[in-house]
């Protein structure tokens, strides 16, 4: 047995914010991808992943049932019988590894399930949206519920609020084109849950808080109107900013030897960088108007572009 394929996201824009109703912008990100197995794999990360889906399952036995219900018989007797979650999604890299495999369990398992093909209101969406969250707070403690919802769907979704998301288009890419997004490996595995702790107890002073509605969510719903209506100079211009906010605001998230390419990236306008999820390792996303230049500039490090301008 072998499922269906759910994909990595990236979320471009609004990672801390969209806790604190910034708007956001999340995209599919075919890359990587997993699939539920049952094909008697006994490798180590086949044992580990069927592990992991055990307790997951008892998890999920406990959700409330008015918002969501499960087939528990048929999931424990898959488990049971060694299925496990067979992933190229790099963990702990901000790309959604758990997001992809909680898609899977809700898509496989889930009873009345709200399926992709039928007309996706707001409401559904939202409701998708709280079950995911519920679900995939198993893995982080606290989850928007996000990752698995674009796994889910494998659409771009827009986020403009916390109880107002929307399925979009983005700009078509231009594989020709000279600007890009990138993706830049840190090398290290980052954890979301520590990472989320620093940013609440960070939002009980006041400063912090003034800080994130005044620059951070500014700069980052301007992101987000910059990259949909396709207007490269200004997205530039405010991603440049919005970089200088997260350097100044979030340097827990970022890995200290980053802290100087980082500034390199913002002095130069050779790129510019931003944290990838919760930051702590795993990617830092990058943003150039030449991708050439960038790689020049970043010579040493691990690069994959993700989308052209």
């Amino acid at each position: 047995m072998k499922g269906p394929l759910f994909y990595s996201k990236i979320l471009l824009f609004g990672e801390y914010g969209i806790i604190k109703d910034s708007k956001g912008l999340s995209i599919p990100y075919n890359f990587y991808n997993g699939a539920l197995k049952m094909d008697g794999n006994t490798s180590e990360k086949a044992l580990k992943s069927n592990e992991s889906l055990k307790k997951f399952t008892h998890y999920i036995t406990n959700l409330d049932k008015s918002l969501v219900r499960f087939d528990i018989e048929a999931l424990k007797t898959d488990v049971d019988s060694g299925m496990y979650f067979d992933s190229s999604i790099p963990q702990g890299y901000g790309v959604g590894s758990s997001g992809a495999l909680v898609a899977a369990i809700y898509d496989k398992y889930a009873l009345d399930k709200i399926t992709v093909l039928e007309n996706l209101t707001r409401e559904k969406l939202l409701e998708l949206k709280q079950i995911f969250s519920e679900m995939e707070s198993f893995f982080h403690g606290k989850s928007s519920g996000l990752d698995p919802l674009n796994s889910y769907l494998s659409l771009p979704i827009l986020i403009n609020s916390k109880d107002n998301i929307e399925a979009t288009g983005i700009p078509y890419q231009k594989s020709s084109g000279k600007g890009a997004v990138f993706l830049l490996d840190s090398g290290i595995v980052g954890e979301t849950a520590p990472m989320v702790g620093i940013f609440m107890e960070n939002m009980k002073q006041e400063g912090f808080r003034n800080m994130l509605k005044d620059q951070f969510i500014k700069y980052t719903d301007a992101c987000v109107d910059d990259f949909l209506k396709g207007d490269v100079k200004s997205l530039f211009k405010n991603t440049k900013q919005l970089s200088k906010v997260v350097l100044n605001n979030f340097k827990p998230m970022i890995p200290q030897q980053f802290h100087e390419l980082w500034q390199k990236g913002i002095e130069t306008n050779d790129y510019y960088l931003k944290l990838c999820g919760s930051g702590g390792g795993g990617y830092i996303l990058g943003f150039t108007e030449n991708i050439e230049k960038a790689k020049i500039s970043l010579e040493g490090h691990k690069i994959e572009v993700v989308y052209n301008f």
